[in-house]
């Protein structure tokens, strides 16, 4: 935790209104920083399970009388010794400081994301320049973020086969998010022009099945899949594909993809790479308790 942020802490303790937010925030704080053994950056906001909670009211009541509004520095001082002192002593509740601020923090993440993916519905699973595999009337679709020199992109075109063929109910949305460069970018616009000769498939398959996809080789892959090379090239300049790709970025970012692949299942984000069976396992969960985006 940087010094600044403790000093400003520190500062609310000399107010009767801001030792009742600092306090328990330093409590989780300096937890943090003692299980680590050394000052670390640590969150802006830890809310305190009923130990310190309890301990923090008591401290915090002891030093504030009803008619002043500040603490002396002796008063202060106690305070500070008394957090420290609580938490040596019971080490135990720092583990629960740090499941509980695990647990709300993925709470709240997972409800931003939530909120993202159903105000976005038609953008994420509809967009008109993606294209799905699978049942094209899939009750549940799985939106796959991927880039075509991505390495874990490459061995997810094998997943998505398995998961389609093992659930004839799931639709697949491929969704290009070039975040590997101009090579990248010019393979995932001639990708979605490729849908207007009815290749994109085996295009996509066979850009994923070469080791790196660049401007040298990427227009020899479209021939050898049967793509007329001149179409695909006029195709490709419809400025609705870079709109498209920064569309995606967009979307990526507030969803928290920084990376390839990304997978959206309903209204849940997966970051990384997920088998086939771990995508059925969630969509079984969904099918259990009602789709919230689908």
């Amino acid at each position: 935790m940087s010094a600044s942020l403790l000093q400003q802490l520190l500062a609310a303790l000399t107010t009767k209104e801001g030792a009742i937010i600092a306090t328990p925030i330093l409590l989780g704080l300096a937890g943090i920083m003692t299980l680590n053994g050394s000052p670390s950056v640590a969150p802006a906001a830890v809310a305190p399970v009923a130990k310190v909670a309890q301990a923090t009211a008591s401290v915090v009541s002891a030093a504030t009388p009803t008619g002043p509004t500040s603490f002396t520095p002796a008063q202060r001082a106690e305070i500070e010794g008394m957090i420290k002192n609580y938490l040596l002593n019971n080490p135990e509740v720092l583990v629960e400081v740090s499941k509980e601020l695990e647990k709300r923090q993925a709470s709240l993440q997972a409800e931003s994301h939530r909120k993202v993916i159903v105000d976005n519905k038609t953008a994420i699973f509809q967009s008109p320049t993606d294209f799905s595999v699978g049942n094209p009337k899939g009750p549940i679709s799985v939106v796959e973020f991927f880039d075509y020199n991505c390495g874990w992109c490459k061995k997810a075109v094998d997943e998505v086969n398995k998961l389609t063929k093992a659930d004839p109910n799931v639709r697949v949305v491929l969704k290009e998010l070039p975040i590997f460069g101009e090579n990248s970018a010019l393979a995932a616009k001639a990708a979605m022009a490729s849908i207007k000769q009815g290749k994109y498939w085996d295009f996509h398959v066979a850009l994923m099945r070469e080791k790196q996809v660049t401007k040298d080789n990427l227009f020899q892959i479209a021939a050898k899949v049967g793509l007329n090379v001149d179409k695909l090239k006029t195709d490709m300049a419809d400025p609705a594909y870079d709109a498209a790709l920064k569309a995606n970025m967009t979307l990526a970012q507030e969803l928290g993809i920084e990376g390839t692949p990304g997978f959206i299942i309903d209204s849940r984000v997966n970051v990384g790479f997920v088998p086939a069976e771990g995508i059925r396992e969630i969509l079984a969960d969904i099918r259990k308790t009602g789709c919230q985006a689908c």
